[in-house]
């Protein structure tokens, strides 16, 4: 994410860490002077550089006090697992996150994966604690299907204690779909 504006990091970060719209605006302002400051005394233009809204800001703070070059987190996670390796021979890859929405297709790891899985063109699934707003532009990045592990209201601590039950059923379920899906299309 840039730094400001409409797809910043207050705009897009700050309601899920419990900013109203009030304080939403006040942190873009906030950062958007920030942003003037850094440009007029330091040279530097931070505000459009995507990732400089990372953590808040940081990615930008980093840009113009160190002169850092920025990476993407999930990018450099995936290279040291080595996922790629991992994919070899694979025919699906299930991925997932706390809550699949709109901000996963910010290059969040369900992204970095399903773009290593789709360079193979292996099928990926997400499975999620459960799927907000927006969460269908997940499909146009690779995530071909998605399920949340909860399938009545429950609180979020009753889905954490039973998550292992919860990822493995809806896994599951998901898997009978494309049983479903192969026997009605003639694959076995």
């Amino acid at each position: 994410n840039p730094l400001t504006g409409p797809e910043g990091a207050s705009v897009i970060y700050g309601p899920q860490k419990g900013a109203t719209p009030d304080m939403v605006e006040r942190l873009d302002a906030a950062l958007g002077q920030f942003a003037e400051v850094a440009l007029r005394d330091l040279g530097t233009d931070v505000n459009d550089v995507p990732g400089a809204g990372a953590a808040g800001g940081l990615g930008g703070g980093l840009i113009a006090f160190l002169g850092a070059e920025l990476g993407t987190g999930v990018d450099i996670v995936l290279e040291v697992v080595g996922l790629d390796r991992h994919l070899e021979g694979a025919d699906l890859v299930i991925t997932g996150e706390g809550c699949l929405d709109h901000q996963t297709v910010y290059n969040k790891a369900p992204i970095g994966v399903a773009s290593l899985a789709k360079a193979r063109g292996i099928p990926v699934v997400a499975i999620s604690g459960s799927l907000g707003e927006r969460y269908r532009e997940v499909h146009h990045h690779g995530i071909e299907a998605a399920a949340a592990i909860t399938c009545y209201p429950m609180s979020l601590d009753e889905a954490s204690e039973r998550a292992a039950e919860l990822v493995v059923g809806a896994t599951e379920e998901a898997l009978r779909f494309m049983q479903v899906g192969a026997r009605i299309f003639g694959r076995n």
